[in-house]
C-alpha cells in the first residue's frame, strides 16, 4: 500500500558482473522489468563502444525480417501469433545460426523476386505484343472494304500492301504500346513535331495489365503511326521513347502477323506455367517465414536490447569484469538477486555477480506500481508532472474524487448509462480489443482511460437520480411530496400558480431521495431554485477538496521532517482557509436548518418565527462579503434579525483578523526561521575557529557564513513571498473555480431540455401512424444530438474542467511534481513499444 499512497522507496546498487555471465544477467533483469541502469560512458561515442558490433548485427538482422515481413504482408499471409509466453532471449552462440537462417531466406526470396519479376516482363511484352498484332490486323481489315470515296486516302495509308504507292510515295510505319493517360499529348506532339505528316490510330486495351515492378495494374493503348521517309522515321522513334511507350515489331505481311501471334500464344501459355511454379515457391517460402516471424522479431529485440544496455557497463582493468549503476526498488531487492544468480547458473559462470548499495545525494526516481486499474488515474497524475520522489501521491484519492466532480458537471441518470454502457463494454472485452492492436490515437485514449470513463458513467447516474434528471426528465418513484389544490379551471385559466410550502401543498415530509419531481413542472423558478442549490453545493464541494489537499500537505511535511513547514505553513493556511471560507460553508447549513417558509405574522414584531422564516433568510454572499468589511447589512426588514446567531458580528471579526494574522507568519515566518538558524550556525563556527586559533591549529582567517548564505535567504523570502501571495490570492480564486461545478451543470441540463423539447417532444405529439413516421425520424435526429453533443462534446468539456480541478485547485496545495519516472530495463516495454511503432 505504500507504493499506492507514496512512491517505492529506490536504492543506488552497484553491480559486478563476469564478462561471461553479463548477457545471460541482463536477460534475466530484462524479463524481471525492476532495474532502471545509469550510463557510465555518456561522454563515449556510441560507435565506440564495446558491443557496438552486435549492436550492428542485430541491426542488419532486423532489416532482414522487416524485408520479410514486408513480403508476407503483401501476399496477405497471416503470421502466427506468438503461442503462450514469449520466447527467452536466445544465447550469444545463437546469433550466427539466426543470422544464417535469414541470409538464407533474404538470398532466396530476393532471387525468387528476380525471377518472377523477369517472368513478368517478358510476359508483359508478350502480352502487349498480342495486342498489338491483334489491334492492327483490326486497322487494317476495318478499312479494307470501305465504300466512301473520302477513305480512299485512310485506306491507302493502312493497307496490307507495302509496296502500294500514293503518287509514287513509299509510307512507312511503326507500332507500340503506351500509358492511355499520355495519348492526348503524345498525339499533339507528333502534330506538332511531324508538321501533320504522320498519321496516328490507336485503340485501348480493355484488361488492365501488371507491372512487373509495382505489382500495380496499368492501363495502355496500342498504337500505329505511318510516316514517310527515314527523317520522319527517326523522329517519331525519339518522341515513342520521351513518352516511355514501347515499340514493338510488326509484320507488314498479314500472313506474317498471323504466324507471329500463334508463336506469342504459345510462348505465353508457357510463360504462365513457370510463373505459376515461381509463384507456388515464393509462397511456401513466405509461410514457412511467417510461422517463426514473430518469435524471431522477439529473439532479435532482446538480443539487441541487452546488447545495448551492456553498453552502458564500465570494463575494470582486467576486462573481464562489467561494472553497472542501477537504480531499484529497495522492497525487490531480493527479487533482483535471485534473478542475477538464475543468470549465472544459466551462463554456466562460477563467479557470483555482486550487488552493493551505494549512498549518493542525487535524487531518486519515482516509481509507483500500478495495475490496468489504477494506471489510467496515475497517468492522469503524471500528465501534471511526476511526483517529487516519495512524497504524497494523489492517484488514490483521484480515482474517487475525479469521476465525482465530474458527476457534479454531468449529472443526468440517462447520458450517464449511456457513458458507463460504453465504458463497460470496453473492460468487458478488454482483451480482444487489445489483442486488435487498432491504429488510432483517439480509439487508444478511449481504451486506455475504459475505466475511467465506467466510473465516470456510474458516477453521474448516481448524480442523475439527485438531481432526479434523465434526459432532461424526472423519475417520480416515491411520489411527490406536494400536493395541488387548484381545480381544472384554474389550471387552464392560471399559467403561473405558486405551491405554499407552509399548508397543505406540502406534506412537510421532504422528498425520499434527490429532488422533488414536481420541481420538473415549474417554469417560473425551476431555475432559480436549481440555481441556487447547485451553487452552494459547488461551494461545499469546493471547500472541502481544498482543505483535503492542504491537509495532504501536512502528510509530506511529516514524512519528510519538515517541522517549521508545518508551524509556518500547514497551520496558517489551514487556519486561513477553515476562518473564512470554511466558515462560510457552515453559514450555508446553519441558514438551511435554521429558516423555515413561513414568513408568519408580521403585525408582531416580536415574533422569534417570523425571524426565523425565509422572508428573513440572509444572503450568505452578503454576510461574507460584509464580514470581509466589517459591516452590518443595513437593509435588513425591521421584522429581521441582522444575525443568524448570537454572538456572530463578534466572532466574524475574530475570525477575519485571525484569518488575515496567518499571512505574515506564512510570508516571514519561514524565512526568519532560516536566517534565524543559519545565525545560530555561523555564531557556533566562529568559536569553533577562535578556539582553535588559540591553540595554535587555525590554518587560515574564516570565512564569514553570512557570506555563503546571503543569497539564500533573498532566495527563500523571494519564494516564500511568491507562494503565500499565490495561497491567498488562489484561496478565493480557487473557491470561485469550483463554481464550474454549477455552471457546467446548468448548461448541460439546459441542453438537455432543449434538445427534448425541439425534437422528441414534438415527435410524441403528433398521433396516427403518421406521428410513428414523424416520431422515428425525430429520435433518430434527437439521439444523434444526444449522443454527440450530450455525451461526447459535454463529456469531453465536463473532463477538461474536472482536470483543471484536480491540477490546479487540488495538487497545487500540496503536489511538488518535480521528479522524473523509473524507467527500467523491461522487455515487455521494448516490445510493446517495438510493436506500436509497427502498427
Amino acid at each position: 500500500m505504500g507504493s499506492l499512497f507514496r512512491s517505492e522507496e529506490m536504492t543506488l546498487c552497484q553491480l559486478f558482473l563476469q564478462s561471461e555471465a553479463a548477457y545471460a544477467c541482463v536477460s534475466e533483469l530484462g524479463e524481471l522489468g525492476l532495474v532502471q541502469f545509469r550510463d557510465l560512458n555518456p561522454d563515449v561515442n556510441a560507435f565506440q563502444r564495446k558491443f557496438v558490433n552486435e549492436v550492428r548485427r542485430c541491426d542488419e538482422m532486423e532489416r532482414k525480417l522487416r524485408y520479410l515481413e514486408k513480403e508476407i504482408r503483401r501476399d496477405d499471409i497471416p503470421m502466427l501469433e506468438i503461442p503462450g509466453e514469449c520466447p527467452e532471449a536466445p544465447q550469444p552462440r545463437e546469433m550466427i545460426d539466426l543470422e544464417a537462417t535469414f541470409e538464407k531466406l533474404e538470398n532466396e526470396l530476393r532471387e525468387v523476386n528476380q525471377n518472377a519479376e523477369a517472368l513478368k516482363r517478358n510476359y508483359l511484352e508478350l502480352t502487349e505484343l498480342k495486342h498489338i498484332l491483334r489491334k492492327t490486323q483490326v486497322f487494317f481489315d476495318e478499312h479494307e472494304g470501305g465504300a466512301n470515296p473520302t477513305d480512299s486516302m485512310t485506306r491507302a495509308l493502312i493497307s496490307d500492301d507495302p509496296n502500294k504507292q500514293i503518287g509514287q510515295v513509299q509510307l512507312g510505319f511503326v507500332a507500340g504500346v503506351i500509358l492511355r493517360e499520355r495519348i492526348p499529348a503524345f498525339e499533339r506532339m507528333l502534330w506538332r513535331a511531324c508538321r501533320g505528316n504522320v498519321f496516328l490510330r490507336q485503340a485501348e486495351i480493355d484488361t488492365p495489365l501488371e507491372d512487373p515492378a509495382s505489382s500495380d495494374e496499368v492501363y495502355k493503348s496500342v498504337f500505329i503511326i505511318f510516316f514517310q521517309g527515314d527523317q520522319l522515321k527517326t523522329r517519331v522513334k525519339k518522341i515513342c521513347e520521351g513518352f516511355r511507350a514501347t515499340l514493338y515489331p510488326c509484320p507488314e505481311a498479314p500472313a506474317d502477323r498471323r504466324e507471329m501471334a500463334m508463336g506469342v500464344m504459345t510462348r505465353i501459355e508457357d510463360l504462365n506455367t513457370v510463373l505459376g511454379q515461381t509463384q507456388d515457391h515464393r509462397h511456401r517460402v513466405l509461410v514457412a517465414a511467417a510461422k517463426n516471424i514473430k518469435n524471431w522479431f522477439v529473439k532479435v529485440r532482446k538480443i539487441k536490447a541487452i546488447y545495448h544496455t551492456l553498453n552502458l557497463f564500465n570494463l575494470d582493468v582486467t576486462q573481464k569484469c562489467l561494472i553497472a549503476e542501477c537504480w531499484v526498488p529497495a522492497l525487490d531487492m531480493e527479487t533482483i538477486q535471485l534473478a542475477l544468480r538464475k543468470g549465472t547458473e544459466r551462463s554456466g559462470s562460477s563467479v557470483p555477480p555482486i550487488l552493493n548499495r551505494m549512498e549518493t545525494l542525487e535524487d531518486p526516481p519515482t516509481y509507483n506500481r500500478t495495475n490496468k486499474f489504477t494506471s489510467a488515474f496515475q497517468n492522469l497524475i503524471y500528465a501534471y508532472g511526476t511526483a517529487t520522489y516519495r512524497e504524497v501521491n494523489p492517484a488514490p484519492y483521484t480515482i474517487i474524487t475525479f469521476p465525482f466532480l465530474f458527476a457534479v458537471m454531468f449529472g443526468d441518470l440517462g447520458h450517464g448509462a449511456l457513458m458507463a454502457a460504453f465504458g463497460f463494454w470496453m473492460c468487458y472485452k478488454e482483451k480482444p480489443l487489445q489483442a486488435k492492436k487498432i491504429d488510432s490515437e483517439i480509439w487508444n485514449i478511449f481504451f486506455g482511460g475504459r475505466y475511467i470513463i465506467l466510473l465516470m458513467g456510474l458516477f453521474s447516474m448516481y448524480t442523475g437520480l439527485i438531481y432526479n434528471d434523465i434526459f432532461s426528465k424526472s423519475l417520480n418513484i416515491f411520489g411527490s411530496s406536494w400536493r395541488s389544490n387548484y381545480n381544472a379551471s384554474d389550471l387552464r385559466d392560471h399559467k403561473l400558480l405558486q405551491l405554499n410550502p407552509d399548508s397543505d401543498d406540502y406534506t412537510q415530509t421532504p422528498y425520499p431521495f434527490g429532488i422533488d419531481p414536481v420541481w420538473q413542472l415549474a417554469e417560473a423558478n425551476k431555475i432559480i431554485f436549481m440555481n441556487a442549490y447547485k451553487m452552494k453545493i459547488s461551494i461545499i464541494i469546493g471547500v472541502f477538496h481544498m482543505l483535503f489537499g492542504v491537509c495532504m500537505s501536512l502528510w509530506n511535511h511529516l514524512y519528510f521532517k519538515r517541522r517549521i513547514s508545518i508551524y509556518m505553513e500547514f497551520i496558517p493556511q489551514i487556519l486561513f482557509l477553515t476562518l473564512l471560507f470554511f466558515y462560510m460553508v457552515l453559514l450555508m447549513f446553519i441558514k438551511w436548518t435554521s429558516y423555515g417558509p413561513n414568513p408568519g405574522n408580521f403585525g408582531s414584531q416580536e415574533s422569534e418565527y417570523v425571524k426565523r422564516s425565509a422572508f428573513c433568510a440572509p444572503s450568505i454572499l452578503i454576510t461574507f462579503i460584509n464580514m470581509m468589511l466589517f459591516k452590518t447589512d443595513e437593509n435588513t426588514r425591521p421584522q429581521c434579525d441582522v444575525t443568524m446567531y448570537a454572538g456572530q458580528l463578534f466572532l466574524q471579526k475574530l475570525f477575519v483578523i485571525c484569518a488575515l494574522l496567518c499571512v505574515p507568519v506564512m510570508l516571514f515566518g519561514k524565512p526568519y526561521y532560516i536566517m534565524k538558524e543559519q545565525k545560530q550556525r555561523a555564531a557556533a563556527g566562529h568559536q569553533s575557529i577562535e578556539g582553535a586559533a588559540e591553540n595554535g591549529t587555525a590554518g587560515g582567517a574564516p570565512v564569514p557564513a553570512s557570506a555563503h548564505h546571503d543569497e539564500e535567504i533573498s532566495e527563500v523570502f523571494i519564494h516564500q513571498a511568491i507562494h503565500t501571495i499565490e495561497y491567498v490570492l488562489g484561496s478565493v480564486s480557487h473557491t470561485a473555480s469550483y463554481l464550474r461545478l454549477w455552471a457546467l451543470s446548468l448548461a448541460h441540463a439546459q441542453l438537455a431540455e432543449v434538445a427534448w423539447n425541439m425534437l422528441l417532444r414534438k415527435g410524441l405529439m403528433v398521433a396516427g401512424y403518421q406521428g410513428g413516421i414523424f416520431l422515428y425520424v425525430v429520435f433518430a435526429g434527437w439521439a444523434a444530438i444526444s449522443v454527440s453533443i450530450l455525451v461526447l462534446m459535454e463529456g469531453l468539456s465536463a473532463f477538461l474542467h474536472t482536470l483543471r480541478l484536480h491540477w490546479v485547485e487540488f495538487q497545487s496545495k500540496f503536489y511538488a511534481g518535480e521528479g522524473y519516472l523509473f524507467q527500467p530495463f523491461s522487455f515487455e516495454v521494448i516490445l510493446d513499444s517495438a510493436g506500436t511503432s509497427e502498427e
